[in-house]
């Protein structure tokens, strides 16, 4: 018998790690949803152009959950998420240097521009006027929670002005 991990938790729970897949055009809103405000560093992304992978560990606020905390009166959380983008043929940065380990990164959003039948452009969209940009034949995102969800350092929500 083996100790209990995280990924085994209860499907539905209010802990339950998020497990979400985006294939077409018509998902890219709905991870843009859980992911926006999401923080990360230069040393948390890999991008492999032989793999046309790009991979960044997130810690993204639990959108999710937000309603229920606020009912409950309590915290809001954050937890760890892998974002991995699969079949990139190009990426473009702008406003952002991976090599810089010290800058935290907001993420803003994530959105997905179509080329033609074969393909697109994914781009995320930063805090400050950053934003990376992948060209990609198919779309193929997988988000994933790796960690325990964790109390928020800031207590409050970010406002978008909305």
């Amino acid at each position: 018998m083996s100790d209990a991990k995280f990924q085994d938790g209860a499907v539905g729970g209010r802990d339950a790690p998020l497990r979400l897949m985006a294939q077409d055009a018509d998902d890219i809103p709905a991870l843009s949803a859980l992911i926006q405000d999401a923080v990360f560093t230069g040393s948390d992304v890999t991008y492999v152009p032989a793999r046309r992978r790009f991979a960044v560990l997130l810690t993204r606020l639990r959108w999710e959950d937000s309603m229920a905390a606020q009912r409950d009166a309590r915290p809001y959380e954050r937890v760890k998420s892998l974002l991995v983008i699969e079949n990139i043929t190009a990426l473009r940065r702008a406003g952002f240097d991976p090599k810089d380990s010290a800058a935290v990164q907001s993420l803003l959003a994530l959105s997905y521009g179509a080329r033609d039948e074969l393909g697109g452009t994914l781009t995320l969209t930063l805090a400050g006027g950053g934003a990376i940009a992948m060209d990609m034949e198919t779309i193929d995102l997988s988000l994933r929670d790796v960690t325990r969800p964790h109390r928020a350092i800031t207590q409050t929500l970010p406002d978008h002005g909305a």
